[in-house]
């Protein structure tokens, strides 16, 4: 969504900020999916197999990796925001505008990889119906807030990143309410 504002409202360049930060983007999101939907799986393996007490380890497993690596995952990408997109390709305004966009996606990493990494659990614990609903909520949530932050309010890619940090806030904690 972030794209689409931002290419909307500030242009090619802006656009090619976002498209070129998604990688980094994307790593977050994939980190949080990949140790909720691991955990997940051996948590309903073991509940299956009727062995609750460690389908319980499994999720404080999953949970303590989500926690532990969303706090290393926000420092390394705070420190090396500027480096990762200059390996990416950007230069310039381009670099500039990524590293405003990546500043703050970075400060809202936890709610990201915490966001993606609950839904699994949701969904294996039968609530998969509310899994949808949590995510629905955070996506409903950035869209309005991109709009409002990029198109009403002009913040330019740093309000598009603020959108996104704030929609998986929303999933989170809708996430954190089951």
């Amino acid at each position: 969504m972030d794209g689409f504002f931002v290419g909307n409202s500030i242009g090619d360049l802006g656009l090619s900020a976002v498209n070129i930060a998604y990688p980094i983007v994307a790593v977050i999101q994939a980190l949080g999916t990949g140790l909720g939907m691991g955990g997940a799986i051996y948590y309903s393996i073991c509940k299956a197999e009727k062995k609750d007490a460690q389908s319980g380890e499994y999720t404080a497993g999953a949970m303590w990796l989500l926690l532990i690596s969303s706090v290393i995952l926000t420092i390394s990408i705070s420190l090396l925001n500027g480096s990762l997109l200059k390996l990416l390709g950007a230069r310039g305004e381009m670099l500039a505008l990524g590293e405003e966009y990546i500043a703050v996606i970075a400060a809202g990493a936890a709610l990201q990889v915490i966001g993606t990494g609950l839904v699994p659990f949701i969904r294996n614990h039968g609530g998969s119906f509310y899994a949808m609903v949590s995510m629905i909520a955070g996506f409903v949530t950035n869209i309005i807030l991109d709009y409002l932050f990029v198109w009403v309010l002009e913040q330019g890619v740093a309000g598009a990143a603020w959108a996104t940090v704030i929609g998986q806030g929303v999933t989170m904690l809708t996430a954190l309410v089951y």
